[in-house]
């Protein structure tokens, strides 16, 4: 493939993303594009969900892993390639090596997710665990590539990558031609620069909208100094999109043709996974759910029709728990409460029958009767319960309150 080139960084055109989708054809799939009813009442325009949860390997990975290696020279192949990646990267670049006939090396830190450790394996790579931060692991694999002459295959920051990514963009408007807006989980960058340089191309007139975990947000410190900027991240769900230092050409691109940059909370993340599992039936992980947790917290900032790219759905079963236990508690799902009661037998058992009547379903009980600030007579009852929503919540509390009971949170 061929480049466009201005100053010291490569610039895509148009036919670059187009040269990419002919290369992938009968290699990745055409995903789905799913209406969201929940999330067009709450726009009051139509909003679809460009479903790569739904990709080979789980996510736009593929894409730009297959194109980045279809392009390497022989001499290149036969040296192999190696990748750093806690997940998504990883499994890219394993399938697209086996596809080509490429031998490949993948490391992944320590605490890496089991399924995603055995699905890169599956797909043909050789995994080496290494590092208990992405950093770390980013540096084993490129001082790997130095010692062995292996390829390094970065995730986001190199033309192809970004031209593979950029399909993405070319099926949104086959799909949606009549699309406003197009909200995309923004890490490195290199998914929301390739959409942004496809459709821009096209349909200049439609918004893109890059979405951050206000956790890890690289990308609003960086635009505001006019150059990539390193931050120390913080913890977050979104691991996908988890990224400290914006890549040179890809926050070119972003900066160039992005219309906004916006930031969502790890509640919003969670009601965002919860939303899409229990509304359209789909498996996301928290990074995939980032434009649908922008169109929750401010669903009139957006113009129809907007489309929301979920961009993977790789999400260990464990995290998945915590997850959504997290977004019902931010839904007002789940309500905790301490009681003081009078320690005396049957207590306990009528409370439990007024948290019946109540349609309170309750998940956990602590009974305690030992604590100073307690009174002789006098038990203090923690519990636990699963509700209907926030309402619900505030219905509940009234009830115990009306009823006699001492509610102190």
């Amino acid at each position: 493939m061929s480049f466009s080139t201005s100053g010291p960084l490569h610039h895509l055109i148009l036919d670059d993303i187009r040269g990419a989708q002919k290369m992938l054809s009968g290699v990745a799939r055409t995903t789905a594009m799913e209406g969201s009813r929940h999330l067009s009442s709450l726009v009051g325009s139509p909003v679809h969900l460009k479903c790569e949860n739904l990709q080979r390997t789980g996510s736009f990975k593929l894409r730009g892993a297959y194109v980045r290696i279809s392009g390497l020279r022989p001499e290149e192949r036969a040296a192999g390639v190696v990748a750093a990646s806690a997940g998504n990267h990883a499994q890219g670049v394993a399938l697209a090596s086996s596809l080509l006939g490429v031998h490949s090396t993948v490391f992944m830190p320590l605490g890496a997710p089991l399924p995603k450790v055995a699905a890169t394996r599956q797909y043909g790579a050789e995994v080496i665990l290494h590092g208990t931060v992405v950093d770390e692991t980013m540096a084993a694999a490129e001082a790997y590539a130095r010692e062995t002459g292996a390829v390094f295959i970065h995730p986001f920051d190199h033309p192809d990558i970004i031209a593979g990514q950029g399909t993405v963009g070319l099926e949104i408007l086959e799909q949606c031609p009549e699309v406003r807006t197009i909200v995309v989980g923004l890490g490195g960058g290199g998914l929301a620069a390739g959409i942004a340089v496809a459709v821009k191309a096209l349909r200049p007139d439609v918004r893109i909208v890059g979405v951050q975990a206000a956790a890890a947000a690289a990308y609003p410190p960086s635009l505001a100094a006019g150059h990539p900027v390193a931050i120390e991240t913080a913890a977050t769900m979104a691991d996908g999109i988890k990224v400290g230092r914006p890549g040179d050409i890809t926050f070119s691109l972003v900066s160039e043709l992005v219309d906004e940059v916006r930031t969502v909370s790890e509640d919003a993340l969670s009601r965002a996974l919860l939303l899409c599992l229990e509304r359209a039936k789909l498996v996301v992980e928290p990074a995939g759910a980032s434009p649908v947790a922008a169109i929750l917290t401010e669903p009139e900032a957006f113009g129809g029709p907007v489309v929301a790219v979920l961009s993977g759905g790789n999400v260990d079963p464990l995290l998945m728990q915590r997850i959504l236990r997290h977004g019902m508690s931010a839904a007002g799902r789940y309500l905790s409460l301490r009681l003081r009661l009078t320690d005396r037998p049957g207590v306990l058992a009528s409370l439990l029958g007024e948290l019946s009547v109540l349609d309170a379903n309750v998940l956990d009980v602590s009974h305690v009767r030992t604590d100073p600030r307690l009174g002789l007579t006098e038990v203090e009852v923690e519990l636990h319960l699963e509700t209907k929503g926030p309402e619900h919540c505030a219905e509940v509390a009234s009830a115990l309150r009306e009823a006699g009971y001492t509610v102190l949170g």
